[in-house]
């Protein structure tokens, strides 16, 4: 009888709980990295913020399901995609760190 998972762990996927960071923090180091090339339309703009927010509300459902570090670091790094957004004007539209429109 014990072997059977609980309704709160059954429905917890390991692979999730090991995807969601690594795409936080990739995400983050893409943000961070490459510089923006055009602003978006509003409605991407807030779309990118609402699934930031979603995976880092997921992050934080699924503590117990993945190593601290990994939770720590992307932790960090969910909160570090808003922070760019704070940066300047053109991060708070890109939510990148760097903005510049290439030579023509």
């Amino acid at each position: 009888m014990t072997d059977q998972p609980t309704p709160a762990t059954a429905s917890r996927s390991p692979m999730i709980a090991m995807l969601l960071p690594w795409i936080l923090i990739a995400h983050f180091l893409w943000n961070l990295l490459t510089p923006a090339h055009e602003y978006p339309m509003r409605t991407e703009q807030v779309l990118t913020m609402t699934f930031d927010a979603m995976m880092l509300a997921g992050l934080i459902g699924l503590r117990q399901a993945m190593p601290k570090l990994m939770f720590s670091i992307a932790l960090v790094a969910g909160i570090g995609l808003f922070a760019l957004r704070l940066t300047s004007d053109a991060g708070w539209w890109t939510g990148h760190f760097v903005y510049f429109l290439p030579p023509r």
